[in-house]
């Protein structure tokens, strides 16, 4: 073969293979937004990826996944949501209410698959739970709702209380939504319900001194993702004050809490990864259906009842969905 011959078949060899990488889609990239700590949100990134492989994505072999935590500190969200814009992911995942509004902020275009607490629909989110008609959808797990039928449970489980405290977060957007809550199932009770708000580790330390001071009874733990990553210390205070505690996810009774009712997380985060492999394939967020939890779990921690000398009533016994002990 002549020298000529050669370089011309090399020179054709190269520009087939740059044709064919060409042709390769690059491998797409999910960003993950969360509002607390990755330690705390590891079982729910798990699940996440469960969500994902079931549908055909796997991290690593044909997705990349890239985190951004703000650690409790929500000031942080639109410039991490931003980044992820920048970066020019083809989904956004977000953990929470705050990460779910700071990402819709950011983008109208790159496709948003959120799990909220609130209502969607009322902060602008989506359109409507059948048809979101935006870039965004995901799971709604209207929690405030929620906050009624635990302060019952805990009135249930602990029927000589007549104060229980009520902890927030002042920086949830769902707040609001929950004090009204459980200010309704408060007065139906006949139990005072004083609210103490905390946004950091020190500020729940310091509302566990007032709750002494207010002769407190039993508490309320609201809803929150920096109160989730924060559940081995809220568990902690409320073991040291021996406080009766409701919260609002099994993962604080697997860490010793008393009693939890809510939906199963992990279920959330799996929907949320079938969704977002969805979109990945093609389909469009205004036309993924906002879901909703259809089952709940209700969870009782028998050690922690015994060490408060609590009894479980058989109305609850015969309703909770795992015993702890």
């Amino acid at each position: 073969m002549r020298r000529r011959e050669l370089l011309l078949l090399l020179a054709t060899g190269t520009m087939g293979v740059r044709a064919v990488r060409a042709q390769q889609k690059a491998m797409p990239v999910i960003g993950f937004l969360g509002g607390g700590l990755p330690a705390a949100g590891s079982e729910a990134v798990a699940a996440f990826k469960e969500g994902l492989s079931e549908v055909g994505y796997v991290d690593g072999r044909n997705v990349a996944i890239e985190y951004r935590w703000a650690e409790g500190r929500f000031d942080r969200l639109p410039q991490l949501a931003a980044d992820l814009v920048g970066r020019k992911v083809d989904v956004i995942v977000t953990a929470g209410d705050p990460p779910a509004l700071a990402a819709k902020n950011a983008t109208s275009t790159i496709p948003i698959v959120f799990s909220f607490a609130g209502d969607p629909v009322q902060r602008g989110l989506v359109v409507n739970f059948a048809r979101p008609g935006t870039n965004v959808t995901g799971v709604s797990i209207m929690f405030a709702e929620l906050t009624l039928k635990r302060l019952e449970l805990l009135t249930d489980l602990v029927p000589q209380a007549r104060v229980i405290a009520l902890l927030v977060n002042p920086n949830n957007l769902a707040t609001e939504a929950v004090i009204r809550e459980a200010q309704g199932a408060a007065q139906t009770r006949g139990v005072e319900l004083p609210i103490l708000k905390a946004s950091s580790e020190s500020e729940i330390e310091d509302a566990f001194a007032v709750f002494d001071q207010l002769h407190v009874d039993a508490l309320v733990v609201g809803n929150d993702t920096f109160f989730f990553s924060q559940r081995e210390q809220l568990v902690a205070l409320a073991a040291s004050h021996a406080l009766p505690a409701s919260y609002f996810s099994r993962e604080f009774s697997a860490a010793g809490g008393l009693i939890s009712y809510g939906p199963n997380v992990n279920a959330v985060y799996r929907l949320l990864g079938g969704y977002a492999g969805k979109i990945l394939d093609g389909a469009k967020p205004a036309d993924l259906p906002v879901q909703q939890p259809t089952t709940f779990e209700l969870v009782i921690n028998l050690k922690t009842a015994k060490s408060l000398g609590l009894t479980i009533p058989p109305s609850i016994l015969a309703r909770v969905d795992e015993v702890i002990e």
